[in-house]
Formats: structure tokens, C-alpha cells, sequence
């Protein structure tokens, strides 16, 4: 069994002095790991989670865990490492990742998203942190978890969409919301934009409020039946952004 892909690195967990077992997400074999050694020849270790390779897997069966090579392809991780704020999402998003989804189902359109957010996230694009959050919501798609943000779930409207059902997932108006405000999500105005949804008053609590949505959803659906928890740099991140610099923070 063999096959060769661009892949992007998940996680390295030593395995023995020269070698680690490493996770990595792939277009087209989805979340997958193998055996990786050390490259001596080539200046010795291991490629930094973020970071995309092509990677070549090889087994004698398809169950087994297999033996990988890995190259290079850029080191946009290394432009993130002085950065706690973007490392804690870095390393958010690769957890997540391997806690959430099944190994070696491809979900091709949620690697294209990791991979766009991963780039912002290199870049420091102004709008990494919404981009990060949309990732969130792509990931609850993929597993079948999708929030539907197109129209009110009590009136069927389709503009002044503020909040969010914690029970269906579903948008709600400001209307419907006004008598059940102490139990519904709030709808960040970036995620209800071309919704007919509110300007953003503070962006910082825009992106608080995102966060507490998209993590409600991730730990009562997907992870919580597990008995997993949010990881603990992604129960931090509202709390880093509120700090961060407003630069960081503005909204598209």
C-alpha cells in the first residue's frame, strides 16, 4: 500500500531517539498517520505543525500505522511561533482537527479551509481571527453539525438576525429573540453580514461572541458524547483577543 500527497502536519509524537509518529491532514486520505524518522542527511528533525509537506506513506497492509517520508513545501509556521496569540490558534486548529474528525475520511473542502486559514494565520492578515472562526463553523458541516444562519427560526425572516438556537442551531431575529435573550447564542455581526444582521458595535466582543458560539456547538455535539473537552489553548483564545491589539481584531 503506498500513496503520495500534500499534506499538512498535525502533530509529532516522539516515538524511540530518532523517530516520531506523526498525524497529518490530507486532501485526499483526509486525517492519517504514520511512522516518521528523522532526516539526518538533511539537517535532522522533523517538519513544525502548520507546516505543508509532501508526504509519501507506505504500508504492506492498510491497517497498519506505516512508515511515512516527509518534505518540506515553506515553513509558514515558523512565522508564527513568536506570536502566542496566532500559536494558541495554530495549535487549536490541529487539535481539533484530530480530535473531531475520523481517520482516513477525506473532507477535501474543509483541507482547502485549513489550509486558507493557516496561510492568514502566516500572514497575519487583519482577518485571521474571523477566518479562524468560519473554520470552526466548516468543521461542524463537515461532521454534520452545520448551523443554519440564513433566516429566523421562529419567524422566517431573513433580516436582523442577532442570535442563535442553542437547542436547533438555527439563526433567530431580534424580535423573536427579545423575551428568550438569556438563553440564546449571540449571532456576531461578521457572521450575519449579507444576512440582514447589525453592525458590528465592538469588534473584540464580535469575536467573543463567535467563539462562545462555535465552541458551544464543538464540546455539546461533537465532543462532550466523547468525553473530550475543548483544548485548553481554545478555552483561552476569547480571553488572548480581548487583550490583543485592535489592529488584530478589526473586523473585513
Amino acid at each position: 500500500m503506498e500513496w503520495s500527497a500534500e499534506a499538512i502536519v498535525l502533530s509529532l509524537r516522539k516515538h524511540g531517539e530518532n523517530a516520531v509518529v506523526a498525524g497529518l491532514f490530507t486532501r485526499e486520505h483526509g486525517r492519517h498517520a504514520g511512522y516518521l524518522r528523522a532526516r539526518p542527511a538533511k539537517g535532522g528533525g522533523w517538519p513544525l505543525v502548520g507546516n505543508r509537506v509532501r508526504a509519501t506513506w507506505r504500508a504492506r497492509l492498510s491497517e497498519h500505522l506505516g512508515h511515512l517520508t516527509a518534505e518540506p513545501l515553506g515553513d509558514r509556521a515558523g512565522e508564527i511561533l513568536d506570536d502566542p496569540l496566532r500559536l494558541a490558534v495554530l495549535r487549536t486548529l490541529a487539535a481539533l482537527t484530530e480530535l473531531c474528525l475520523p481517520e482516513r475520511e477525506a473532507h477535501p473542502a474543509l483541507f482547502d479551509a485549513t489550509d486558507v486559514v493557516l496561510d492568514a494565520l502566516a500572514r497575519d492578515a487583519a482577518d485571521w481571527p474571523q477566518a479562524y472562526i468560519r473554520w470552526e463553523l466548516g468543521l461542524l458541516a463537515e461532521l454534520g453539525y452545520g448551523l443554519d444562519l440564513s433566516h429566523c427560526a421562529s419567524t422566517g425572516a431573513t433580516e436582523d438576525l442577532t442570535h442563535v438556537s442553542p437547542r436547533s442551531g438555527r439563526a433567530v431575529s431580534a424580535a423573536a429573540a427579545e423575551p428568550y435573550l438569556d438563553k440564546l447564542l449571540r449571532l456576531p455581526a461578521f457572521l450575519a453580514a449579507g444576512r440582514g444582521g447589525p453592525a458590528a458595535n465592538d469588534p473584540a466582543e464580535d469575536l467573543k461572541a463567535g467563539l462562545a458560539l462555535t465552541g458551544f456547538f464543538l464540546e455539546r455535539r461533537v465532543l462532550l458524547p466523547h468525553n473530550q473537552r475543548l483544548p485548553p489553548d481554545r478555552d483561552r483564545l476569547a480571553e488572548r483577543l480581548a487583550r490583543a491589539n485592535e489592529n488584530t481584531v478589526r473586523t473585513i
